[in-house]
């Protein structure tokens, strides 16, 4: 082989390796409503919402074989309007399209590809996308209660804190196991003036958190799932809304039961719940009011009571 040629294959191999060292992102269009509202696009060459998913399929497969690093994220044709319309891009460009992409890699949410059939990966991209926008409207609640008449003070910091050191409390009091909290909270509308929140007839906010606790009090838990988890239960000790956390602890089997326990947040904390109270929470339709039967599995118990900090 010649200088010539061994020039360009060294120059081949080192193109291939800088390759794997830079991230991909690929957005996806998840449902068929996105999928058709860019078809509008002479240059979006797709047809069919099901092809174009195994396509995408297959392009992650080919990088993932090259040992590409990719983030994967929800492409959102009302947003990407929005952005073409405030650059002056032409949207109807494959190059507009994928400098949509990198904001959206940049400032949105993601998920690693790691070999997941596509139907999982959209399942993981929605649940990501409305983990971020609870967290951004919880944070921006969180912002305005710090500086409302109405709102029970501290600021965004302090009430962050509390939410924090109040997880904390509530995973050392579940002890050992797999647990599953949820805290939610009503949307409040916070404006000027002492009388200024107001319930919002629209869904709570809600913070989900897996943990696993063992027995040397290690807890293993998702770091992100962790932030909104504080976030939502910040925005309800600082503004006072009649939020409330529940706790799930066991794998629901025969031998051993799924435990539920609950607090209300009250006065800057988290107040337990009687077993009455947390068995009619969990056995009662939030829409109609009317009972429901006993999930079986779960054994309803009393929240344990959890000690305020000193300043509470």
């Amino acid at each position: 082989m010649s200088h010539t040629e061994n020039l360009s294959t060294s120059r081949r191999v080192s193109r291939r390796t800088l390759r794997r060292e830079v991230p991909s992102t690929v957005a996806l269009l998840a449902d068929r409503e996105d999928f058709t509202a860019m078809r509008s696009y002479s240059t979006f060459a797709f047809h069919d919402h099901a092809q174009y998913l195994r396509q995408m399929q297959g392009l992650l497969r080919s990088l993932a074989a090259q040992g590409i690093h990719i983030s994967v994220a929800l492409f959102d044709p009302a947003e990407f309007a929005a952005y073409c319309a405030d650059t002056g891009q032409d949207p109807d460009t494959a190059a507009t399209r994928s400098r949509y992409i990198a904001e959206v890699a940049a400032g949105g949410a993601t998920v690693p590809y790691q070999g997941q059939p596509v139907d999982h990966l959209v399942s993981q991209l929605i649940g990501a996308a409305d983990r971020r926008a609870t967290w951004e409207h919880a944070t921006e609640l969180l912002a305005r209660a710090s500086g409302c008449d109405a709102c029970a003070g501290g600021g965004h910091n302090a009430a962050f804190d509390r939410a924090s050191e109040a997880l904390s409390r509530l995973l050392r009091a579940a002890g050992p196991g797999r647990h599953h909290l949820v805290c939610s909270v009503p949307v409040v509308r916070i404006d000027a003036g002492p009388d200024a929140m107001v319930t919002e007839e629209s869904p709570p906010l809600a913070g989900v958190l897996h943990a696993r606790c063992a027995d040397d009090g290690t807890v293993q838990l998702g770091e992100t799932d962790a932030l909104v988890f504080c976030t939502v239960l910040a925005v309800g000790l600082a503004t006072g809304s009649p939020g409330g956390v529940v706790l799930r602890t066991g794998r629901g089997t025969p031998g051993e039961p799924d435990r539920v326990r609950g607090w209300s947040l009250r006065d800057g904390w988290l107040h337990p719940l009687t077993e009455a109270e947390v068995f009619n929470a969990y056995c009662t339709d939030a829409e109609t009011g009317e009972p429901v039967p006993p999930e079986p599995g779960v054994t309803y118990c009393a929240g344990t009571p959890l000690p305020p900090p000193s300043d509470a």
